[in-house]
């Protein structure tokens, strides 16, 4: 069985499709340059920020050109680098920082911002933590210094949930009761 084979049009497409479209990077942009200016342009909005987009789309283009095997898809290779550059800037651009004459600081609440105050308070309530009997405390520290639920509270000193529930509310009646920690709360 012979298959015919018709070599003319074998032999006339070959030149066709070994023959790139654009024979040059500078032919390419000559022909394609306002298409792809006006897709950079519905990326910035500003017709200036539209141009530096192109320009690095192209360089981008330029350098990878000799890799690019089907010179028919160009454009879409460009939309491509067009849109990844503008996302790039978008990622790293400065947020503006605008100089004004008052700081915006918080307006100070009254009765406790102060550090100094804070740490006097801190520094009394261990002094008072410390004074309480040595179960209690382990109790107290757990539970809201640790964080620790009642349930891991009590399995962790081995005792029950009630045991460790009482003991924390007697430890609390004897802090609200501390000489110390009232002076400073004033």
């Amino acid at each position: 069985m012979t298959t015919l084979v018709c070599t003319s049009a074998s032999k006339a497409a070959a030149p066709a499709a070994q023959t790139p479209p654009y024979p040059s990077f500078s032919s390419y942009v000559r022909a394609r340059r306002p298409v792809l200016l006006r897709t950079a342009r519905s990326l910035t909005g500003n017709p200036s920020d539209a141009e530096d987009l192109l320009q690095t789309a192209l360089t981008k283009t330029y350098v990878a050109w000799e890799r690019i095997e089907d010179h028919r898809a160009l454009d879409g290779y460009v939309r491509r680098a067009l849109l990844n550059t503008r996302t790039s800037q978008w990622r790293k651009r400065k947020v503006d920082e605008f100089a004004c004459e008052e700081l915006p600081e918080p307006e100070p609440v009254p009765g406790g911002d102060d550090p100094a105050e804070q740490q006097a308070l801190r520094d009394a309530m261990w002094r008072a933590i410390m004074r309480l009997p040595a179960r209690q405390r382990a109790m107290v520290v757990l539970r809201y210094y640790e964080d620790l639920s009642e349930t891991q509270t009590a399995q962790v000193l081995g005792v029950s949930v009630g045991t460790v529930k009482s003991a924390v509310s007697r430890a609390i009646s004897k802090l609200r009761e501390d000489a110390e920690l009232g002076l400073v709360r004033q």
